[in-house]
């Protein structure tokens, strides 16, 4: 079970089983969102998800080239959680908003290529120079 919401806590939501991938992505749009070098991301079931409290979403063309969705707090601006359009049985969890990060587990990088120097992980893990191809 995965829980999380916002700073101020005007949205949370739960999801129910695995993870279905958890990776780092580093494309130039996720580091302008977060204002960092790469953004935690896990993947779970649309299924397994609920959400309460009201999200505003922003839309654009993501670093993959698809269509990406990013759901935040109106009041806080939290980034939270994705519902990609190129995906739309999953939603994309951002590992700062979960109530407990620690079971993260990355196990890829994704667009190395437009990763700082600074924003290395120590970690062992799979790295792609930008979109695994499917």
């Amino acid at each position: 079970m995965f829980t999380g919401g916002c700073l101020c806590g005007a949205v949370r939501y739960q999801a129910s089983g695995p993870a279905l991938f958890s990776i780092v992505c580093h494309c130039r749009d996720c580091q302008r969102v977060s204002g960092s070098g790469g953004v935690p991301v896990l993947g779970v079931a649309l299924q397994s998800f609920a959400c309460t409290g009201l999200v505003k979403q922003s839309r654009i063309t993501g670093g993959s080239g698809r269509p990406a969705v990013r759901n935040f707090c109106p009041e806080c601006g939290s980034l939270l959680f994705g519902t990609p359009e190129s995906a739309p049985e999953l939603v994309t969890i951002y590992v700062g908003s979960l109530d407990d990060n620690a079971a993260f587990a990355p196990d890829a990088a994704l667009f190395v290529a437009h990763r700082p120097p600074w924003a290395k992980l120590a970690m062992a893990m799979a790295e792609h120079p930008g979109m695994p191809v499917d």
